[in-house]
């Protein structure tokens, strides 16, 4: 499931690079640039500031990974909805069929990240694995 997520995650942020700024950059290399922060990044960043699209289209991604790996499992279309104020405070919706099978809400978006490219994939992992559970417990009804 990790690998699935990952292999899916970079292939969504790879699709938006145009004009190859990213071509020499290792998918690790590429991922954690964008979503690893440490305790001393975060310090940097302000707790109360405006989010930009370049950080909701980044946590965007994330779910549409999610999304494009459970179809991949699981051969039902997803729709991700995202809802996002200029302030960071929003909420994203991943629906199969008629079902929501990953829900977030985010307060302080522009701070959000993972402390560790392995969180980035624990992460990923268990969004996917729930999202699975979720879809098998409500699909019948």
């Amino acid at each position: 499931m990790k690998d699935l997520f990952m292999k899916t995650l970079i292939g969504q942020v790879r699709a938006l690079d145009q004009f190859g700024t990213w071509a020499n950059k290792s998918d690790e290399d590429l991922l954690q640039e964008k979503y690893v922060k440490s305790k001393e990044d975060l310090k940097n960043i302000p707790i109360i500031a405006d989010i930009d699209e370049m950080q909701i289209q980044d946590i965007k991604l994330i779910y549409q990974a999610v999304a494009l790996a459970f179809e991949v499992k699981t051969g039902v279309m997803c729709s991700v909805v995202m809802e996002m104020s200029h302030e960071g405070f929003g909420r994203v919706v991943v629906i199969a069929d008629k079902i929501v099978i990953a829900n977030k809400f985010f307060k302080d978006a522009h701070r959000f990240s993972f402390r560790t490219y392995e969180k980035l994939e624990d992460e990923g992992e268990k969004l996917l694995t729930n999202a699975l559970k979720i879809y098998d417990q409500y699909k019948d009804c």
